[in-house]
């Protein structure tokens, strides 16, 4: 089967914004959704990139560019109060949902996605997590646990180091093969790559 691979860092608002269009990729593709949480940290750190939000002329621009966005895909949004966030339980959230199927790894990125970038909760938070946990359908106490687990925190560090090896620089980054797409504002060259994808 045809498959785009999302890496993403919870605190990535343009992030955010890619993954409310995966679902509809996903169908006028018929490709499936691999759901990657990787370090931004870490990656911006082997890139030597500087997050756009650190660069204090940036930012006015950054803050109606995402409200641009949001707006072009039709998708609520607000800019976190707790920004910049350490997604880091999130992001190994998702991997224990994964273990569980693309399809639970998918609801709780949505579920923490939805948290931290519309209704402005603190995803570092164990309440928030049960809660997002318990959203997708997991087992939240056993879920809280098992973000602990050294298989976990190795699976991070692997998409992290994967992706960096591949050349990823920021976040969103797509792969569809070999071929890397950066930016939510990219998705048209990866649905155009997904088209002509064998399966």
């Amino acid at each position: 089967m045809k498959t785009v691979e999302f890496f993403f860092d919870y605190s990535s608002p343009y992030s955010y914004l890619a993954a409310t269009q995966m679902e509809g990729l996903a169908a006028r593709t018929g490709a499936s959704v691999l759901w990657r949480p990787f370090v931004l940290g870490a990656v911006f750190k082997a890139a030597g990139n500087t997050p756009p939000a650190a660069v204090a002329a940036k930012v006015p621009y950054l803050l109606k560019d995402l409200q641009r966005w949001a707006s072009h895909y039709d998708v609520p949004f607000r800019f976190a109060s707790r920004f910049p966030v350490n997604a880091i339980k999130a992001l190994r959230l998702t991997l224990t949902a994964e273990a569980q199927g693309a399809d639970k790894a998918a609801s709780v990125a949505l579920a923490a996605f939805r948290a931290l970038w519309v209704e402005d909760r603190d995803i570092t938070a164990l309440p928030e997590l049960h809660a997002i946990a318990a959203a997708a359908g997991l087992d939240a106490e056993r879920a809280l646990r098992e973000i602990e687990d050294p298989a976990i925190k190795d699976r991070l560090r692997e998409y992290t180091d994967g992706a960096i090896r591949r050349g990823a620089f920021g976040a969103p980054t797509f792969f569809v093969g070999d071929e890397m797409f950066w930016g939510d504002d990219r998705l048209q060259f990866v649905e155009a790559a997904l088209s002509v994808a064998t399966p």
